[in-house]
């Protein structure tokens, strides 16, 4: 009886040894694979956690910063989030935060280069959409009227945003003295808010302006 298992041991055994002799290199390379991929995203997680936290004590400094007044400090830790943390939703938020900022103080340089860099980083569409409406009003003041049309003019901005796209560029043709283009924006503003919308009225004070009832439009 010992014999005979033995023998069935030793075949079981021969059988392992055959199988890992034929299978033994691809099965280590793909648990190797494997665990370096495993190790590859915890790290990755633990880098991303790490650098939330990093990005989230720096944005504190520069919410205290806005607090207190200290503008000295607000740029610089506004410069340091977008050297070290270009990527982080907090630093798109400081952007253009400070760019709100400095537009109260009149530093509109500093307004430029703000919401310039936000769109530059191309990170969050609707971050993206608020820093090419702000700019082009910018550009509005300063009369610069075919680059305000041209930060909104073209582009796919995301859902709820191109109404307002559509009446800034409305703005731009009224004072442009093209009428018609500006009733066509204004519609097309109207048209895509809801009913609820209380901007909606402002839009319709600008249609009759301009002698258009949207409601009997054809909408």
């Amino acid at each position: 009886m010992s014999t005979h298992l033995d023998l069935e041991e030793q075949e079981q055994l021969d059988q392992f040894k055959h199988f890992w002799n034929r299978w033994g290199s691809l099965i280590t390379g793909l648990l190797t694979a494997v665990l370096v991929v495993y190790a590859a995203w915890n790290g990755w997680n633990y880098w991303q956690q790490r650098q939330a936290a990093q990005a989230a004590v720096l944005y504190d400094t520069f919410e205290k910063a806005v607090r207190e007044k200290d503008d000295a400090l607000m740029g610089r830790s506004l410069a340091d989030l977008q050297d070290q943390f270009s990527r982080a939703t907090v630093t798109q938020q400081a952007a253009l935060l400070a760019a709100r900022i400095y537009a109260d103080k009149n530093q509109l340089p500093e307004v430029e280069k703000s919401l310039q860099w936000v769109i530059t980083q191309d990170r969050d569409p609707g971050f993206v959409a608020i820093a090419r409406l702000r700019l082009s009003a910018l550009e509005i003041e300063r009369k610069n009227l075919d680059k305000a049309a041209a930060l909104v003019q073209g582009q796919q901005p995301p859902a709820g945003f191109q109404p307002l796209f559509e009446d800034r560029l409305g703005d731009i043709a009224v004072l442009q003295k093209k009428n018609d283009e500006a009733k066509t924006h204004f519609l097309a503003a109207w048209k895509g808010m809801e009913e609820t919308n209380e901007y909606r009225r402002l839009i319709e004070i600008k249609l009759a302006a301009l002698g258009v009832n949207p409601k009997e439009s054809g909408s």
